[in-house]
């Protein structure tokens, strides 16, 4: 195992041993106080190495081979990726019973938490939904073309999007990924992913491609449109799926009643409904018919000059003052300069594993 992280090829990232002993001290013995989730693939442990600095620990389950290949899988992609929204590998440990991984850490929780969960009130702004939906459309639009051999996430979903504190998207969780060899566009594969954003076409084909993450990530800007999770089974009135849902809504001119209230204002009926049809357009049945990442990336970065510049105009309007047109204001509230401290979340969310063809 050691040969295969330390000798992984070309990397970006320098990957780091970790001692048996160094794990258990910066857990102290993994106390259930330091367990910061915990799901299907493990815990998560925060830990706080001699220097100080604190970092996420997640441990396998034990006597399960599949999540020791995972982790191994993790380490080897990650150790390929250096992009400032994706989760940064610190390291590992190997001489542990089950391998542990370690991470930079994320102190603000996952997306799904500020949409959907208790602890944080979910006030994201359209400006902060659209600036997250950019930014991890950016991450695999440069993990599809940019990095050093293909990356397919095989697992988008809010769950795995982590915020720091200037609520900078982090894409994490890359257990289930797949390099693409140069010579290859798909990959035929045991179908993994999670209900409500699986590519419905992967699904029935076990064929992997670039598109997979193309609908995913489709679910997941339905999913910061509206506000509601991607599969509900309290929906009254609409499909428990939030695609179909967003479809019925569509279709039946009732697109006003699926977006979330807190977001959508006069000023920006148009930007969202333009987000809405990406979403639409991600999240086609047939994946030739789905846009590349790069184009939907940069479609979304265009929208979000385009809303910055809408805000820019009316503040100088309004005040005349000329540091609303330097758009100060705009710049100090979107938080662009972003640190990097780091945690890979484990939620229990439902995740299909079936082996395909059998």
């Amino acid at each position: 195992m050691i040969q295969r992280v330390s000798g992984a090829g070309p990397s970006n990232v320098d990957v780091k041993i970790f001692t048996e002993k160094g794990m258990k001290e910066a857990t102290n013995g993994y106390h259930e106080s330091r367990i910061l989730g915990q799901g299907g693939q493990g815990t998560v442990y925060k830990g706080i190495l001699p220097d100080n600095s604190i970092v996420a620990i997640k441990k396998a389950r034990l006597g399960n081979r599949s999540q020791v290949e995972q982790f191994i899988n993790e380490v080897l992609v990650l150790s390929q990726i250096n992009h400032r929204n994706v989760v940064k590998v610190l390291g590992c440990c190997l001489e542990t019973e089950v391998p542990l991984l370690v991470y930079e850490f994320i102190n603000s929780g996952t997306l799904f938490d500020h949409l959907h969960g208790s602890l944080y009130d979910s006030s994201l702004t359209w400006e902060h939904r659209l600036r997250i939906a950019t930014e991890v459309a950016g991450s695999l639009a440069y993990l599809h073309s940019s990095a050093s051999i293909p990356i397919i996430h095989r697992d988008i979903k809010t769950a795995n999007i982590l915020l720091d504190k200037n609520l900078t998207a982090k894409v994490a969780d890359f257990g289930a990924s797949r390099l693409i060899p140069m010579d290859k566009e798909q990959l035929t594969t045991i179908v993994q992913g999670t209900l409500g954003y699986l590519d419905p076409e992967y699904y029935n084909t076990g064929l992997l491609n670039e598109k997979s993450d193309v609908y995913s990530f489709g679910v997941v800007l339905m999913e910061l449109l509206s506000g509601q999770k991607a599969l509900c089974f309290e929906r009254p009135h609409c499909p428990k799926n939030l695609v179909s849902c967003f479809a019925s809504a569509t279709k039946n001119n009732r697109f006003h009643e699926i977006i979330d209230g807190q977001v959508m204002n006069e000023d920006n009926q148009r930007e969202i409904q333009e987000a809405a049809r990406i979403a639409a357009e991600c999240t086609r049945l047939m994946g030739e018919e789905r846009p590349r990442m790069k184009e939907v990336a940069a479609e979304l970065e265009a929208l979000r000059v385009k809303t910055t510049k809408y805000k820019w105009s009316d503040q100088y309007r309004e005040t005349g003052k000329i540091e609303h047109l330097l758009g100060v204001q705009i710049l100090s509230a979107q938080g662009e300069t972003s640190s990097s401290i780091g945690y890979d979340s484990i939620r229990n969310v439902t995740t299909l594993d079936i082996e395909a063809g059998r």
